[in-house]
């Protein structure tokens, strides 16, 4: 009997995982066993229709025939020896990242905590050997998530993540985010670097302006500041450029990646210009597992496919029809009040708990996230196609009308 056997239904393995697993992340009723494209099946053979790609993990949707072939082939050969030699895979992506970025080097870890740990590191490391001890502080956006290690999380301005946990950090000040009068004021002789996300995803999908990014660019390039963005969630093709700073038109000194990568291993990248980089010597920073053998030739086959087929376009034409869709229903039910968000990246604003809302699209096959209180964000993979998105929004019709009437019945 294999060991998978053992738990063969969704109470079973409910009940196994309240007596061995850390309560981290609430209670879960769907167990998923298969995938294919935009479609997930769970233990008692249900679909589902995947608007939520694993939280922008699988942008290239389940069971690519390429990610698939790439993990087989290399899972034949070799998993991993260790950062103590040469791993060709890695040396190829790291190629074909800077080769398609402002970057020049790339260190790689295993997610994006650590990619923006690695991020900290760097920039005060850099600073202390250009200006000296005094050149620390790094000012972050209030909405922020980086990450929940020590150093990420410090940089991060949410308040349901970092309770419980202080002291943090040293050096970490925070500004509001889409106002560049704000960063202005907390700039002083300490200050080394700024960090930020091109969309932040975990308050509710709110992208920064143009004239922003391009201000901040503008004060960190006069104050020698070193700027990074953290592209962890909507780089790799969600806005339907390869990465959002190119959405944009605005380059940082320092951009993170993780989460879409792999499109499902576990992997982070930290991409920087030379002269940064150069800060980094031997045994200021490592990671045991970054980069191995499989998660980058998974990673330059995610690339390969992004670089070298319509898929970007397929973004683009996805994200114009689905916006369109979604405010075509905005019109039908008031209790949409906002869409916002760049390519398929997008945060659905209610006038209502957005959770009991992810609860019932669950139920009805659609699965999503809330982010805060009234947000339902989704992030469909990039291969999304017409008919996977008209089948999304037949399911919200259903679920808003069923909440609307159950609304009108209790009064």
């Amino acid at each position: 009997m294999s060991y998978l056997d053992v738990a063969s239904t969704l109470e079973e393995l409910k009940e196994m995982s309240q007596k061995y697993l850390f309560n981290t992340y609430g209670e879960r009723n769907v167990a998923f066993i298969k995938g294919q494209g935009c479609y997930l099946y769970d233990i008692g053979g249900r679909e589902y229709l995947d608007f939520i790609s694993g939280i922008a993990v699988n942008n290239l949707g389940h069971s690519h025939p390429v990610i698939v072939d790439a993990i087989k082939l290399q899972s034949e050969e070799v998993l991993h020896t260790s950062n103590l030699y040469l791993i060709k895979p890695q040396i190829l992506l790291a190629q074909k990242l800077c080769d398609n970025s402002f970057a020049e080097k790339v260190f790689f870890c295993n997610s994006g905590t650590e990619a923006n740990e690695s991020a900290i590191k760097l920039v005060r490391k850099y600073s202390k050997e250009k200006y000296g001890d005094n050149r620390y502080k790094i000012i972050s956006m209030k909405g922020s998530f980086h990450g929940r290690t020590m150093g990420a999380l410090s940089a991060t301005a949410q308040d349901k993540v970092r309770r419980g946990f202080e002291p943090f950090l040293e050096g970490f000040e925070f500004a509001e985010f889409n106002d560049i009068k704000s960063l202005q004021r907390l700039i002083d002789n300490k200050t080394c670097a700024v960090i930020l996300e091109p969309i932040q995803g975990e308050v509710g999908v709110v992208p920064a302006e143009k004239s922003y990014l391009e201000n901040v660019r503008e004060i960190c390039t006069k104050n020698d500041l070193l700027l990074i963005f953290d592209e962890i969630q909507c780089g790799m093709g969600r806005t339907s450029k390869l990465f959002a700073y190119q959405y944009y038109g605005v380059e940082p000194d320092i951009m993170t990646l993780a989460k879409a990568l792999a499109n499902g291993l576990p992997i982070g990248a930290m991409l920087a210009k030379d002269e940064v980089a150069e800060a980094f010597k031997p045994s200021n920073h490592a990671s045991t597992f970054g980069g191995n053998f499989l998660v980058t030739r998974t990673a330059c086959a995610v690339l390969d496919i992004l670089l070298n087929t319509d898929l970007l376009e397929n973004v683009k034409n996805s994200s114009r029809y689905l916006f369109h869709q979604l405010e075509e229903l905005a019109s039908e039910f008031k209790i949409i009040t906002k869409i916002r968000g760049i390519g398929l990246m997008i945060g659905i604003v209610f006038n209502g708990d957005a959770k009991t809302i992810q609860n019932k699209l669950l139920e009805n096959g659609l699965l999503t996230t809330f982010c805060g209180e009234n947000v339902i964000r989704i992030l469909p993979p990039l291969i999304v196609k017409k008919e996977d998105i008209d089948r999304a929004i037949n399911i919200f019709r259903e679920t808003l009308s069923q909440i609307e009437n159950s609304v009108k019945r209790t009064f």
